[in-house]
């Protein structure tokens, strides 16, 4: 008798977990992993803008004499795209070996992190709490179906609406909790995953990228990688793996953050607690660069920085979103301009972190930019050919 055949994919199954060689003295290290993003993402040229002479540009590089390349972690898949999917990978993983039914988290009105959440959640078929953060005149109305929360509403997400005034009062640890307890008392098993995804666990997602970044490295070569890694930061987490993992492996990039939101002090501290968490036994200063680019304030955007956005599409294709790799391209553009010496020479990688959904919340804003649209004129004489694609 022929044995049943079974079909076997590795998107969505729970693995059991291996640390690079590098990193395997970090304590705790997970036991599982959950696949949920489409790795590796790739590493291609970036034409970007406005580039110091003879400077040559890549996106997963700067060169005045200096190569840019960019991390494509915007490809890492549609619903689940951005950085907070190699994060979700580890948390998820642990939701699920706990038991847990249903997953709390918590962020902005448009949060990239909630939406990806929320996604994956249902993936896994977890129901999933989302607590956001928005203005006080806004909190007891419907909130929309702009961007990402058009798609945590499609997939079952149930929202919990909170006022920034709310929010700053309690802050998020006592607001997650809140809820957990009521979802307790209602015989759910809850399982809490902080802002952004950013605690020691879900550091793991970007040790792991920069071994990813490592395996993708031209060998055979006069190459030697990457002298710099540039990325926004707006919970922490991202930055604290890629510069941990970047000091302990081969690749001993030096990573520049430019923080969306808070201040620098503030994330040096929060990551030092991260690291600490993996009895890493090495300070944050010395592992990465913080600077702000926060500018008028989190997801609250310049006329320039959103002219600047769409100068990199227009030439060169690449859509940064408003809030994170928008701010943070911008910001490193205004470094270079500021400091080229510190740039001169480099090998850079900016990680694009995602959050396209982001930019439909800023059409009133941008679209009296974008323009280039008229009707076409064809005159009446024309006669009718048919082919292809007729669709009445």
């Amino acid at each position: 008798m022929e044995a049943t055949k079974q079909l076997s994919f590795d998107f969505l199954t729970k693995k059991a977990y291996t640390p690079p060689s590098w990193a395997s003295h970090l304590s705790p290290i997970p036991s599982h992993v959950c696949s949920l993003a489409h790795l590796p993402t790739p590493i291609h040229k970036w034409n970007l803008p406005n580039l110091p002479k003879n400077t040559r540009l890549w996106i997963k590089s700067i060169h005045i004499h200096t190569h840019w390349d960019l991390n494509r972690d915007d490809l890492s898949g549609m619903q689940l795209s951005g950085n907070k999917v190699r994060k979700l990978e580890f948390l998820m993983a642990d939701a699920v070996a706990q038991g847990s039914d249903c997953i709390i988290t918590i962020g902005g009105i448009q949060s990239n992190h909630c939406r990806a959440t929320a996604v994956a959640a249902k993936y896994l078929n977890l129901d999933c709490y989302l607590i956001l953060r928005t203005s006080k005149v806004l909190v007891e109305k419907d909130p929309g179906l702009t961007g990402n929360l058009l798609v945590e509403r499609l997939v079952g997400a149930h929202i919990e609406l909170v006022s920034k005034e709310e929010y700053a009062k309690l802050g998020s640890v006592t607001l997650t909790n809140l809820l957990k307890e009521k979802l307790l008392k209602e015989g759910r098993r809850p399982y809490v995953i902080p802002v952004g995804g950013s605690n020691s666990l879900g550091t793991w997602g970007y040790i792991e990228a920069i071994m990813e970044i490592e395996r993708q490295l031209p060998t055979g070569t006069d190459e030697v990688g990457f002298d710099d890694i540039v990325v926004a930061c707006g919970s922490g987490g991202t930055i604290a793996g890629l510069s941990l993992g970047s000091s302990l492996s081969k690749l001993n990039a030096k990573v520049h953050a430019f923080c969306v939101c808070d201040d620098p002090d503030y994330f040096y501290d929060y990551v030092q607690g991260l690291l600490d968490g993996l009895q890493a036994g090495v300070r944050s200063h010395d592992i990465v660069d913080i600077q702000n680019a926060k500018g008028l304030g989190y997801a609250i955007n310049t006329t320039e920085e959103l002219n600047f956005i769409k100068e990199v599409a227009v030439s060169s294709g690449v859509v940064l979103d408003p809030v994170y790799s928008g701010k943070a391209a911008y910001g490193m553009i205004k470094d270079m301009a500021e400091n080229p010496a510190k740039w001169e020479g480099k090998n850079v990688l900016f990680i694009h972190t995602g959050g396209l959904l982001g930019l439909f919340d800023k059409v009133e804003e941008m679209g009296s930019s974008v323009g280039k649209w008229r009707k076409m004129d064809i005159d009446d004489s024309i006669p009718r050919k048919d082919g292809i694609g007729k669709m009445f």
